[in-house]
């Protein structure tokens, strides 16, 4: 199985998040913490977050990129009851089970929307409002470059003596 886990390039999510998640912490969209808000209400570091941050699961900050990785049961099961002890401390819902429902459908999506894509692929995510308040993700992958990033200083050649 794949999921995703935090990765960062510098230091930008720090500046631009309220919190930054830590480098390979295992992720999620986390769009659910946006439900139901006014989209004219979000501005700063909070609309940087709904715009572009990515959920990471042990500080349940936000990150811009994740990367696709493996994953066995045992992350997966443990992911999520972290998420649904979170559901539960942040949004109290009526019984655990519904907390532990919402978890699972929330790691279910991420296993499906990784599981056709390489390990290490690179990911960002734009998430906005439409005219009717709905919500909408766009995933979008990172390329690497295919040109060298560097121009060669040398080259290392075999000796004759």
């Amino acid at each position: 199985m794949k999921l995703l886990r935090v990765i960062r390039f510098d230091q930008t999510d720090a500046r631009v998040f309220g919190a930054a998640a830590q480098p390979d912490e295992w992720a999620i969209s986390g769009a659910f913490a946006f439900a139901g808000s006014d989209p004219s209400s979000l501005a700063g570091k909070e609309r940087q977050a709904f715009r572009n941050g990515w959920l990471g699961l042990s500080s349940f900050a936000r990150a811009t990129f994740v990367s696709v990785a493996d994953a066995d049961e045992d992350i997966f099961a443990q992911c999520c009851e972290t998420l649904s002890q979170h559901f539960v401390e942040f949004y109290d819902p009526p019984e655990f089970e519904q907390a532990m429902s919402a978890a699972t459908d929330e790691m279910n999506f991420t296993a499906d929307f990784c599981k056709d894509a390489p390990t290490n692929t690179i990911f960002t995510l734009l998430r906005e409002f439409d005219e009717d308040g709905a919500l909408h993700e766009e995933f979008r992958i990172i390329e690497p470059p295919s040109d060298p990033v560097h121009a060669r200083v040398w080259d290392v050649v075999e000796d004759d003596t």
